[in-house]
């Protein structure tokens, strides 16, 4: 991460003072609620855990038969300027040119 990416996360970071903190009204627990503190799997019905799984496996993009490798590419800037001026969708506009001047 650039210092330049550090620095704006930090900046967006909330901050916390130590009063803040101390005004959260969530009282410590006894040893008797920590003891009876039971594991989701005996509290939760497996129903939950499936959806769960479920969900994990429907996240992020979908996969692709032939997924787009990601490279470095020096350009010259009026080329670049050119096809950034054209709005969203402009990395595929490149990546069709250079398909129609390979040949493929």
């Amino acid at each position: 991460m650039t210092k330049a990416a550090r620095a704006n996360v930090q900046r967006s970071t909330p901050t916390y003072s130590a009063e803040d903190l101390q005004a959260v009204d969530f009282p410590e627990m006894s040893a008797e609620e920590l003891a009876n503190l039971r594991p989701a799997g005996e509290v939760l019905p497996p129903d939950f855990f499936d959806a769960m799984k479920e969900l994990r496996r429907t996240r992020g993009r979908p996969s692709v038969e032939h997924p787009k490798k990601q490279v470095t590419l020096r350009l010259d800037d009026d080329v670049l300027q050119s096809f950034r001026a054209t709005g969203k969708g402009w990395q595929g506009r490149i990546n069709a040119a250079l398909r129609k001047a390979a040949g493929l």
